[in-house]
């Protein structure tokens, strides 16, 4: 599929290879493509972000198939063929509106601009293959082996599968494992110093945007949050671009809600980097008060320092700071101190799948032990009376409810005045862990 002379499938092909073969995260790599090839047409670049998600959320299954039909293992293929093979199979099984032939004689051209010329009969051999015995393919048995054959059915490593099943039991685990693969609505929270839900609904209605509000059981005052679809990318949204509104996943939103700063507050956000909800305090704050917004490097201090230019508040300020190190000035100071802290991230797989593949279990240990070093400075800003807010975009109990525990065995003057994980399974939100600590 090629338009002005941009090949598309290219066009994921280097989105997969930077995600794959690098660090760049699939998000912004995804975005960054999209920002730059802004007049192709919302077909094409719905494609482009079918292709590119699909094959990172089922890269696991879309190996097991290859490695049936291929002499050669996906482990040890030139990392470009193994991602011309992942695109092939997926349009083959996924994407019904892709004919067969184009996706394998798609796949095939591929390889031959990439300077693979001798491997294109392999590679149109194993697609050929795969596609007319789509209906044949055997899959582990979840009765001989049931962690494998849900690594293979949902596409997610098995130390994750086993820590989830250790956790929460196989059920929960295979409900949360199967909430990535469902696609959601954009999370919008609205801001009430620039317009009123039914301006900025009417606003969005009028450009073809649907908009629904949101209502969250247990929660009547939140009442500021909806979500949005059939938009073609935020960017094209006046009212985005206006500061009426933030993208956040309605979890995130809970963080700021459940320390609830009052109107004159001193908030300290440790690791505040986008600023979503640093400018949510603020928001709730009524524009008094002051929230610092702070994070480890001049880039993210940047992209705070955006996002507040964009929602015009003057009561938020973004300053670099490093959260392991204590701020003796702020010592005593805060009313409320959010801290959302670096994580596995493993309840964010729908926006970031690549993470499965990248996380692995001493690297989780490591961030665990991270949080409670953080949380052990960051107490230390609370005043007498003053709100702890401690929350990961995560799912474990690790890095959860254990490090809350270890928190309050440490800290005896704190108290823990309520504790939440949210699941991906349980409605449009993200994996989510909330725990808020009063300094008694």
């Amino acid at each position: 599929m090629t338009t002005d002379g941009v090949n598309l499938r290219e066009l994921v092909l280097d989105i997969l290879l930077s995600v794959t073969k690098g660090e760049a995260y699939s998000h912004i790599a995804l975005a960054a493509v999209l920002d730059k090839y802004q007049y192709l047409t919302k077909q094409e670049r719905g494609f482009i972000t079918r292709l590119t998600e699909g094959v990172l959320e089922r890269m696991i299954e879309l190996d097991y198939m290859i490695d049936q039909f291929s002499n050669l293992k996906t482990s040890k293929m030139k990392p470009v063929v193994r991602c011309i093979l992942r695109m092939g199979v997926y349009q083959l099984k996924y994407m019904d509106t892709v004919p067969d032939s184009a996706a394998c004689n798609e796949a095939v051209k591929l390889a031959a601009k990439k300077g693979l010329n001798g491997l294109k009969g392999f590679v149109n051999g194993v697609l050929r293959n795969i596609g007319r015995n789509l209906d044949k393919i055997c899959y582990p048995d979840e009765g001989d082996q049931p962690i494998h054959a849900l690594s293979v059915q949902y596409s997610m490593p098995e130390w994750i599968l086993s820590q989830w099943i250790k956790d929460y039991g196989i059920q929960k685990a295979k409900s949360v494992a199967a909430s990535f693969m469902c696609e959601s609505r954009t999370a919008i929270r609205i801001n009430p110093m620039k317009c009123s839900t039914e301006q900025l609904n009417d606003a969005l209605n009028r450009q073809g945007i649907a908009a629904e509000r949101i209502y969250l059981e247990g929660y009547p005052d939140f009442d500021y949050a909806m979500y949005i679809s059939g938009y073609d990318y935020l960017a094209s949204i006046p009212e985005f671009n206006a500061g009426w509104f933030m993208v956040q996943d309605v979890s995130s939103m809970l963080a700021a809600h459940t320390a609830a700063p009052r109107p004159g507050s001193y908030v300290i956000d440790v690791c505040a980097a986008p600023g979503a909800k640093s400018l949510h305090a603020a928001e709730l704050m009524r524009g008094q008060g002051i929230v610092e917004a702070r994070d480890l490097t001049e880039y993210k201090v940047s992209l705070i320092e955006e996002n507040i230019a964009r929602c015009g508040f003057s009561n938020i300020r973004a300053i670099r700071h490093d959260a392991r190190i204590l701020d003796e000035a702020a010592v005593a100071k805060a009313d409320v101190v959010l801290a959302d802290l670096p994580c596995s991230g493993l309840g964010v797989l729908k926006k970031k799948p690549e993470i499965r593949y990248r996380m692995t279990e001493a690297a989780q240990r490591g961030l665990a032990a991270l949080q409670q070093e953080i949380l052990s400075v960051s107490c230390r800003y609370v005043k007498p009376g003053g709100v702890l807010l401690y929350s990961t975009c995560t799912i474990n109990r690790m890095e959860n409810e254990e490090n809350t525990r270890r928190f309050l065995e440490g800290h005896e003057r704190f108290s823990l005045v309520g504790e939440r994980q949210f699941f991906p399974d349980e409605g449009e939100m993200d994996g989510f862990y909330i725990a808020k600590f009063v300094l008694g």
